[in-house]
């Protein structure tokens, strides 16, 4: 017998027979703020040396500023000569008379300190890396705190193992090191510099850039709060002299510096003939590399992760991506599809994947090299969405069409700003990809094994992701070639960089 259908189940039935096609709605999202009240800044914060709040001898203060508001966040001490000098006393004093002597399982047990104290403030680190930076907070909170907590755990586990981490070789620490980190990664490039400094017995003089030094001061409460023996670390905030009172003064024994390479150049030639330890982590212009056997939509979304989720504030940034000519015009396609998708905006939003650029200053040579790239022919697409009236944003922008001498595809840009070019043969890629004064990370995309390692053998780069791109662990190594520096961090590798082994 057949069965009557009622009015609404044939209303159902067509609903289900000729679903809607009209998608326009589908990535509209409600907002979803991280709540900030817990987040108590201080209106004004000191220099954290010998294991104390001081306030500068300069007497001056300068403001820190949210990116993403404009909104004046909180007043740093701008640490002069004088400061920098009672901090690198400080940790001399510590290094004789405690943490030399300390035995490496008692070393440890401050750093393991250190670690779950950092996982246990985790929000409130994500929260304040955010709003001092720009980043969004599904990035700081997914990958910034976690990864630096974990570099605190793996150095950790080293410190009583030293002897075992260089084939049964004695070694010893070099003694105080002076340590510059630049604003992209603060809390991040703050755990892979003071980690393997501490675990290798030296004592530390950390001075984070002006423009996101909060969570280096929070990092300096949780110390203080770990009871680490006062002026193990030590943390000095100011701007480009303070960095350079801290690595030319004459009782450091290490320098080590990220930043960028007109900086490092100088402190290499500064440095030159005084005996002191130097590593260097500069500037990247890495190279994406897509064959036409990749995964296309893989290999899109690895784009995407390698620039414009992190706002291309990343050192090794794929900015570059060089395609197999046969599969441009898909690449090209999926990507302009993707890059609608994108939300940009408030980075406290959950739902934010590409939040505000770190200063004016930034965001004002990001649109000028966006302008260069447009007058030397370059054909450019950005993506249609709206920006907040306040702060530094750059929507997602990419530029095909691109030539090897065009400044965009030359110059470190720091932006949500990728180059697209082709290559025709494998020995193509590898020549446009090492054509380039930097050196410091490079991917390959290809369903091929034996391609990648062809490829890795090839690139000048420090570090070579296959099927991937921008993923980190403490226990590898990461640094570059040619002016992208040299030294490693992370790893035993970085760890080498911190004693001297007998």
């Amino acid at each position: 017998m057949k069965k009557d259908i009622t009015k609404a189940g044939k209303a159902q039935l067509a609903r289900t027979q000729k679903p809607s096609l009209d998608f326009g709605s589908a990535w509209e999202y409600a907002p979803s703020p991280e709540s900030t009240d817990h987040v108590k800044l201080q209106a004004q914060y000191g220099l954290f040396i010998g294991g104390k709040w001081k306030a500068p001898k300069s007497k001056k203060y300068f403001a820190t500023i949210s990116p993403s508001t404009e909104q004046k966040l909180a007043e740093v001490a701008d640490a002069g000569a004088a400061d920098v000098d009672d901090a690198v006393k400080a940790a001399r004093s510590a290094y004789d008379t405690y943490w030399k002597k300390m035995p490496g399982k008692e070393r440890a047990k401050y750093i393991f300190r250190i670690a779950r104290a950092l996982q246990e403030k985790a929000r409130e680190f994500a929260i304040v890396e955010t709003m001092d930076g720009g980043k969004p907070i599904k990035e700081s909170r997914d990958l910034d705190v976690p990864l630096a907590a974990a570099h605190f755990f793996y150095h950790g586990g080293w410190a009583d193992k030293l002897d075992l981490a260089f084939h049964g070789r004695k070694v010893r620490p070099l003694g105080v090191a002076g340590q510059i980190i630049p604003w992209n990664f603060p809390l991040l490039m703050a755990a892979w510099k003071i980690a393997p400094a501490l675990a290798g017995g030296n004592t530390v003089v950390l001075k984070p850039a002006e423009t996101t030094p909060l969570s280096s001061l929070m990092l300096a409460q949780i110390i203080e709060e770990a009871e680490l023996p006062p002026g193990v670390v030590n943390i000095v905030t100011g701007a480009g002299q303070t960095g350079a009172a801290l690595a030319s003064h004459k009782d450091v024994n290490k320098v080590a510096f990220t930043g960028s390479t007109e900086i490092g150049k100088l402190i290499q030639r500064n440095l030159a003939g005084s005996g002191k330890k130097l590593t260097l982590e500069l500037g990247g212009k890495a190279a994406n590399i897509v064959f036409a056997d990749a995964s296309i939509d893989q290999a899109v979304e690895g784009i995407i992760n390698g620039i414009y989720f992190n706002q291309g504030h990343v050192c090794c940034a794929g900015s570059r991506l060089l395609v197999e000519e046969s599969v441009h015009d898909l690449v090209v396609k999926k990507l302009r599809d993707r890059l609608s998708t994108l939300r940009v905006g408030d980075p406290l939003d959950k739902n934010t994947d590409v939040g505000a650029i770190n200063s004016r200053e930034q965001w004002e040579r990001i649109n000028e090299l966006v302008a260069a790239g447009e007058a030397e022919g370059g054909e450019r697409y950005t993506a249609p969405c709206k920006l907040p009236s306040k702060g530094f944003f750059i929507a997602p922008t990419f530029f095909t069409g691109v030539s090897m001498s065009s400044r965009i595809a030359r110059e470190e840009i720091f932006g949500p700003v990728l180059s697209i070019m082709t290559f025709r043969t494998a020995e193509e890629a590898i020549e446009k990809a090492n054509n380039t004064m930097y050196g410091l990370s490079a991917g390959v995309w290809t369903d091929k094994g034996a391609k990648i390692f062809w490829m890795a053998q090839r690139l000048k780069a420090g570090v070579i992701w296959g099927n991937t791109f921008n993923k980190f662990d403490p226990s590898s190594p990461f640094g570059g070639y040619k002016e992208s520096g040299f030294g490693r961090e992370g790893g035993r590798q970085g760890l080498s960089a911190y004693v001297e082994v007998l």
